[in-house]
């Protein structure tokens, strides 16, 4: 609004001529209006607006604080040697604080594989006042209530060793988070804004049940709010090897909003573990949920056919519905399923049932390990709820109302299904070579094999995400809910890479109008859905690349297949050793810098079972991350093989100008694997983040050119290395370091929606602050807690907003360090500025 001020606007002309003459850059009298960089869906807006995931978020940066080994070896919090960035006077640990707008995204931790109680007491505080605090034990627990309830948060038993708290927490001005204890292995994830229009402090009166409610269906429900006139195409897929069929989409300007795949031939992995109960005498009984247009339910029970003569009766809100009648017991155990049809004068125009199960009989006892529930639906069975039962799913039983009497058992069993091996095999091949290729506008940007798209890399296993799902009951779908936009063309095909043909199936794909898709596709404020995969041999000394891409885009996770090749004799999970690093507009440095594998996937030592023998690969599911499958020398493993996802939402990963997401395999990328990925993403080609000038600290020319001055300077050269890939190749550059107020001048695109300035410093010493002026118009501090005394080189940023660079070819830049911190460091500013309009054509590459 300064510049609205007649007075105001006479000096900014006058400052604006001053600059052109300093830089030597024309004004460009054709400069489009500048537009305000978009920071996208800010607290519970986030989980409400799913259908808008491919709104990308120039104006904001995704970061992360972590207890990772700053010396960039193993020890990312044994020892908690690098957990606190800073003790309280009474001893606290503060584990991550930031100043300016911003939102926490995700809370991780792990202690011990049962149990964060030794981390005591956390403390959130935002923006001057607490909103969360409490035993960090109880919080993930969900004792706190609605919202910091599953699957908000979660626990060891939850995520197999971590504890998570993924409710998001948006702060005005500040953010700062404490321990009572040191917490050894950390992560919080957080978005950082260029400034607060549109941000609310995190209020925790409101307890956002519609987000609960719609996160605790996730991998059986379509997380978006429902699409108008959606519209579903049906195709019947039959296919030789190297054969293809495709399915043109309506045209004009639209979304997909769901894909769904039938291969009745393909069969369930051979082998996995699960967690169940039983009763005798007694039963159980839960909730369900199904859809009002049912025209009959389906249940269907997994449990251990080694027990025989398993026999219960079934009732449906009192009524009677069927029986369980397992047979005669098979020697040695192994996984059955049965299911019983329930008359639909029972379930008809019904959105919840009480199901009981009551005991008649059994050799032992009848048990149960999970009951998928589907609704009969237009001629098809569709899954609508799902209950995992055991002793590490008690959130689930809890969500589900699930009660048991006369329990005799509890506890994790492995059993297979009794597959023929050869079935297996070809199911496996046809799921690894059977690819989903979708072309958007011209453009192809999804090509995946099918198992991984859907979330399951090593075979048909049960994946249970928030956006996309594999059902292994009989003829179980595979199923997508990622949104994909289009502004004029759609096609899906299916390509058959595999050597096994696809006797029958069908593919349905829903899709529905979306009027303003095309025109934000075409301005570039909107992305197309992109699924990258590759696989091959791990390189030893080179990380993992989930992706590597130009242009701008929003990053939101990977479905990950980790075949591993140590031999047995030595830890055959040491590849989970590895950290992941992103780095985003061709940053040096790593803007999120993890603690491992497992870490990365939010569980804990080794996807650990803690409660039941101490187990490690055991699978779980939460919305956004989880354990799918674990091999061990089976069904085409030649060692351990384990399957991941981890899903991004909150806390997607916004690029403007490329981004490179790695993950080391093993301690320093030293293990060998097989990997293969696939990264789910929204982009275009074309960057939104264009780089405007470069000041050289130790380029006498560059300081000169730049109208740069220093006060209270001490100028020097320093070698070292930046954190990440980079941390054993030393560089050299010279450095100042500043007591006094920094100024410099520096080019800009008048039509910028603001600027990012990135500087190179020594982090030697942490807590550098400085107060930023622009035009000598203040628009934030600019706070760095992090410190490395061993790779001491850090590039880090500063968004500064469109209100005070909107139109200008030139800013004036001034950092005045604030008192009691240390100097502040520079050895190199690069200013970008955040431009709205596509600029060019292309194709996003993916990883290589």
């Amino acid at each position: 609004m300064w510049l609205a001020a007649p007075g105001n606007r006479r000096r900014w002309l006058g400052v604006a001529l001053l600059m052109t003459l300093l830089v030597g850059i024309p004004g460009r009298a054709d400069a489009a209006p500048a537009v305000a960089a978009d920071k996208g869906p800010v607290g519970w807006d986030t989980y409400r607006s799913l259908g808008a995931m491919e709104r990308l978020r120039p104006g904001e940066e995704v970061k992360q604080f972590s207890s990772f080994d700053r010396t960039g070896n193993n020890d990312d919090g044994f020892n908690g040697t690098y957990s606190c960035l800073r003790n309280e006077p009474d001893g606290q640990c503060v584990i991550a604080e930031a100043h300016g707008a911003g939102e926490i995204n995700s809370i991780w931790f792990t202690y011990a594989p049962t149990s964060i109680a030794a981390i005591g007491r956390i403390t959130v505080e935002l923006d001057g006042r607490v909103v969360l605090q409490g035993q960090a034990q109880d919080i993930v627990n969900g004792a706190k209530g609605a919202p910091f309830v599953w699957p908000l948060v979660g626990n060891s038993a939850d995520t197999m060793g971590g504890s998570v708290i993924k409710v998001p927490m948006p702060y005005t001005n500040s953010m700062k988070i404490v321990t009572q204890n040191n917490p050894h292995f950390y992560h919080v994830t957080y978005r950082k804004f260029a400034d607060a229009a549109g941000v609310r402090t995190f209020d925790p009166g409101d307890r956002a049940l519609d987000v609960i409610d719609r996160l605790r269906g996730y991998g059986v429900r379509d997380p978006k709010p429902a699409a108008l006139a959606a519209q579903d195409q049906m195709t019947g897929v039959a296919l030789a090897p190297g054969a293809a069929m495709s399915l043109p989409l309506p045209s004009g300007s639209r979304q997909i909003t769901q894909l769904r795949l039938h291969l009745p031939q393909v069969v369930a992995g051979p082998g996995l573990y699960d967690d169940g109960r039983s009763y005798n005498p007694g039963g159980s009984s839960f909730t369900a949920t199904i859809d009002p247009a049912n025209q009959g339910v389906r249940l269907t029970r997994r449990f251990d056919a080694g027990i025989g003569d398993q026999h219960a009766t079934v009732t449906v809100d009192g009524q009677p519905a069927g029986e369980w009648s397992s047979g005669p017991a098979r020697p040695g155990g192994g996984w059955a399923d049965q299911t019983i049809d329930v008359p639909p004068a029972l379930t008809a125009g019904k959105t919840h049932i009480k199901v009981r199960n009551t005991f008649v009989s059994s050799s032992l006892d009848v048990n149960e390990f999970r009951y998928d529930v589907h609704s009969l639906l237009g001629g098809q069975w569709v899954r609508t709820d799902l209950l995992d039962v055991g002793n590490d799913h008690v959130s689930d039983e809890a969500a589900h109302g699930y009660q048991i009497d006369g329990a005799r058992w509890e506890g994790l069993r492995w059993f297979s299904y009794g597959t023929d091996g050869g079935q297996v095999a070809a199911s496996d091949a046809l799921l690894d070579g059977l690819r989903l290729r979708i072309t958007f506008d011209g453009q192809s940007t999804v090509d995946a094999p099918a198992g991984e798209f859907f979330g399951s890399g090593l075979g048909k296993y049960g994946s249970r995400t928030l956006l996309h799902s594999i059902d292994t009951t009989a003829d179980g779908a595979f199923t997508s809910w990622w949104p994909m936009p289009y502004a004029h063309s759609a096609t899906v095909e299916l390509v058959n890479t595999s050597g096994v043909p696809v006797t029958a199936g069908t593919l349905t794909v829903t899709s529905a109008p979306d009027a303003s898709a095309g025109a934000r596709l075409a301005d570039g404020s909107a992305g197309y859905f992109h699924a990258t995969q590759h696989r091959q041999d791990t390189t030893p000394g080179q990380d993992w690349t989930f992706l590597k891409s130009p242009g701008r885009g929003l990053f939101y996770g990977v479905t990950t297949s980790m075949r591993g090749l140590i031999p047995p004799g030595q830890n055959q999970l040491n590849y989970l050793e590895g950290d992941e690093r992103m780095y985003p507009d061709g940053s040096a440095s790593p803007f999120i810098y993890g603690t491992g594998s497992e870490d990365f996937y939010e569980s804990g030592w080794y996807f650990q079972d803690g409660r039941n023998g101490g187990i490690e690969g055991v699978p779980y599911a939460m919305p956004q991350a989880g354990l799918v499958s674990h091999q061990n020398a089976e069904a085409g493993c030649q060692d351990v093989c384990l399957n991941s996802y981890r899903l991004m939402v909150a806390d997607a990963v916004p690029f403007g100008n490329g981004v490179e997401f790695d993950i080391e395999h093993g301690d320093r990328s030293s293990q060998p694997a097989n990997y293969s990925s696939t990264a789910y993403w929204y982009g275009q080609a074309s960057p939104s983040l264009v780089s405007s000038d470069v000041v050289d600290i130790a380029d006498d020319g560059s300081r000169a050119q730049h109208g740069y001055s220093a006060n209270g300077e001490t100028r020097g050269t320093l070698t070292s290395t930046f954190e990440g890939k980079a941390d054993r190749t030393p560089v050299t550059m010279g450095t100042g370091s500043s007591t006094g107020p920094i100024t410099f001048t520096a080019k800009a695109d008048p039509a910028n929606g603001g600027l990012r300035l990135r500087r190179v410093s020594d982090q030697a010493n942490a807590f550098q602050r400085a107060n930023v002026y622009v035009d000598d118009h203040y628009v934030g501090e600019w706070f760095e807690p992090l410190g490395n005394g061993y790779s001491r080189w850090l590039e880090d940023a500063f968004d500064v907003p469109s209100s005070a660079t909107a139109g200008k070819t030139a800013v004036r830049v001034r950092l005045e360090p604030i008192a009691g911190a240390p100097a502040w460091s520079a050895s190199r500013y690069s200013v970008f500025s955040q431009v709205g309009p596509l600029s060019k054509a292309g194709s996003a590459t993916g990883a290589d």
